[in-house]
């Protein structure tokens, strides 16, 4: 392989094969596995069956043959991993592999340093207790795409962004623990998985590319850190 191919949500754009710069990285002999990357748009839901009322994830990838890596709540966004393999699906999704997930998080209510400290640490959500994490404050993404519908802001309530690295990912685990620690979460949106994330890869919401499964395995490999 020596690029990515890139596919569009929109089902009359054409398909193409492009190369990207700055990824070379990414460049590996083929195994026979397929592995896909998506931006899923809010309000996608993470199946393929149809739904009679929610947008799927056959609206944004035409490959009946793959399925997620794991998942991202229908009102989360970002990066979702796709494969047709079910070693690489154990790899990419089982809390014991403990790959790093990135996620940026606008949360309701002023910065506290006090309340990022106990994210840090580990927080009992009384069903299980989670792992210490990664996570800081940080300035509102320049980079990142508007979301449709925008979050409903509270004009006497203000808002700031936390980027949280985890090496677990229990069901709506990011919303929770910014809960626990009284700033509930308005928006979310998963930008790295691994190595992988989503603004080296261009993909704007709804857009998929193929990616090496090799790039998951290589030794040493940490979660990348975009820039904001």
């Amino acid at each position: 392989m020596t690029g990515l191919t890139s596919r569009s949500r929109t089902r009359q754009a054409p398909c193409h094969r492009v190369a990207r710069d700055g990824i070379g990285d990414f460049r590996f002999s083929s195994l026979g596995m397929t592995l896909l990357a998506l931006n899923k748009p809010f309000g996608t839901i993470c199946q393929f069956s149809p739904h009679p009322t929610r947008a799927t994830l056959a609206e944004c990838v035409a490959r009946p043959d793959v399925y997620p890596a794991g998942r991202l709540d229908a009102d989360s966004e970002g990066l979702l991993l796709l494969t047709d393999d079910g070693r690489l699906q154990a790899r990419i999704a089982e809390p014991e592999r403990k790959l790093p997930k990135t996620y940026w998080a606008q949360v309701e209510g002023e910065y506290d340093e006090a309340a990022v400290a106990r994210l840090r640490a580990g927080l009992d959500l009384g069903d299980f207790v989670t792992l210490p994490c990664e996570a800081r404050e940080i300035a509102e993404p320049a980079r990142l795409w508007p979301r449709h519908p925008p979050i409903r802001y509270r004009a006497s309530i203000p808002t700031h962004w936390l980027e949280i690295t985890l090496v677990e990912g229990k069901n709506r685990q990011v919303r929770r623990m910014t809960a626990a620690v009284g700033k509930p979460t308005l928006r979310l949106v998963r930008i790295a998985i691994g190595p992988v994330d989503v603004f080296s890869l261009k993909l704007a919401p709804g857009q998929w590319c193929e990616l090496p499964q090799q790039i998951l395995t290589l030794p040493g490999q940490r979660s990348h850190r975009p820039s904001r």
